[in-house]
């Protein structure tokens, strides 16, 4: 680093120490709640939307555990957050880092890499939301594991601590190094501190490499008449026209038996917002056969669709298409810029990826909804929260995600000197955070008592 650069980290570790005047690292500890918080009006303000037929789906895979219901309703924590203190500090964030939404992926270049695999809230925001709420989910998953909350506090602290020591070196790298930074898997690998979560991390590698398009084709598709077609699982996937009854008024062009030709002009319109080379190649494919796909806790009730395209050789490409709603984060700190709000997640998870999907893009569907495109499941793997069988293997895997997570905010911001400065070297913001997130989490076990209520007195 030249005496300049020097003098320019020094200055931007200052900035960032004197935003401890204004909110001290001890304020990160409260737990304060969103005065006018409601979670019944909550959940059902989140439901409006979404294929009605579907939301009861969403509830029961929500009711299996409060890490569950968490992971379901980030609304409620960012209505929660935006009570708090912050730094003052907003870059564009992943707005729902919770422990699941990390894992495995094949860079274009075929590297595996571990990085955040979810951006459907993405937004810019204070930089503490998405490590508060990956802190609590640390929690929580504790929790259902049957760790007892010194493990829970011990694990967030050494994630904590994991975020602190890497924002410190990204803030003395150039732009661009940290623009080619990514965190790999020969990379945690080789910082495994025992045997049992090596075989774990091989175990999750050999399950990504197994995600190719060509072996997904025997176990997604069957042939029909000599011809592909998506293999019918529900109600996990289906065809839409075989389904009737899932559909309601708003979403006829779903069962009527020829989305096939509404979903073309939606692939031109997506195919536009790939770079010249990457629709070139798509323009190769050509349209086989598409189905619904209900995926994960949070989504459920969005519309998600996979479809199978085909080269001239008849070799496999999945895409899904995916719904984009607003970001939670929206109503608490700004409007979407992007026009589109697909076009937010897919802008957010460029700027915070280390690399991004091949096919991702964005398009527009029936009734101007907004859709975002990606591979599906390619070369794609993360660890159950069942595999998690000791205290110390959620808390390696808490510290990768705390890893990538500064790597993610150090690019997309821009301001890891001042992130670094203001967080400091030592464990007192460590300490703050994991206050924060032992006690968010009994408020979370109490919003999930409401929630479960609600259901048995049908208000949901």
């Amino acid at each position: 680093m030249t005496t300049a650069a020097h003098a320019q980290y020094e200055t931007r570790l200052a900035t960032g120490k004197a935003r401890r005047e204004a909110c001290p690292r001890a304020l990160q500890a409260q737990c304060t709640l969103n005065p006018e918080r409601d979670v019944v009006a909550m959940l059902r303000q989140t439901s409006e939307g979404r294929v009605a037929s579907l939301i009861p789906l969403r509830y029961s895979r929500m009711q299996a555990s409060p890490f569950a219901f968490f992971r379901g309703m980030a609304m409620i924590q960012a209505a929660d957050l935006a009570t708090t203190p912050n730094s003052g500090i907003t870059l564009q964030i992943c707005g729902d880092a919770h422990l699941m939404n990390y894992g495995f992926f094949a860079s274009p270049e075929r590297q595996l890499m571990f990085d955040i695999n979810d951006f459907d809230e993405t937004h810019p925001g204070p930089w503490e939301w998405d490590i508060k709420r990956l802190a609590v989910s640390v929690v929580l998953a504790a929790r259902e594991r049957g760790f007892n909350d010194a493990a829970a506090r011990q694990a967030v602290c050494h994630l904590v601590g994991t975020y602190r020591r890497r924002m410190q070196e990204y803030a003395q790298v150039s732009q661009l190094d940290l623009w080619y930074s990514k965190v790999g898997f020969e990379q945690l690998l080789a910082r495994a501190q025992d045997d049992a979560i090596r075989q774990q991390l091989l175990k999750l590698a050999e399950k990504a490499r197994g995600q190719t398009q060509e072996k997904l084709l025997p176990k997604m598709t069957t042939l029909a008449d000599g011809n592909l077609r998506l293999r019918d699982n529900p109600p996990v996937i289906f065809h839409m026209q075989q389904q009737d009854q899932v559909w309601g008024d708003d979403d006829h062009w779903l069962g009527e038996g020829h989305a096939h030709d509404l979903l073309e002009p939606m692939l031109q319109h997506y195919c536009d917002t790939l770079k010249e080379d990457r629709r070139t190649l798509l323009n190769r494919f050509r349209l086989v056969d598409a189905a619904f796909k209900v995926v994960g806790v949070g989504s459920v009730g969005t519309r998600c669709l996979v479809m199978l395209l085909q080269d001239d050789y008849d070799q496999p490409l999945f895409l899904q298409l995916k719904e984009a709603r607003s970001s939670v984060l929206e109503t608490y700190t700004q409007s979407c810029v992007h026009g589109n709000q697909g076009k937010r997640v897919v802008f957010g998870q460029r700027l915070m990826q280390a690399a991004s999907d091949l096919f991702l893009g964005w398009t527009t569907g029936p009734g101007n909804r907004h859709f975002y495109v990606r591979q599906l499941r390619d070369m794609k793997a993360a660890p159950s929260l069942e595999s998690f069988a000791t205290a110390e293997s959620l808390t390696a895997f808490g510290q990768a995600c705390a890893w990538a997570l500064a790597r993610a905010h150090a690019k997309s911001g821009g301001r890891a000197a001042e992130l670094a400065g203001y967080i400091g070297q030592s464990d007192k913001f460590d300490q703050a955070i994991a206050s924060y997130a032992m006690s968010y989490a009994d408020q979370v076990e109490r919003d999930f008592a409401v929630f479960t209520a609600a259901l048995t007195s049908q208000q949901l």
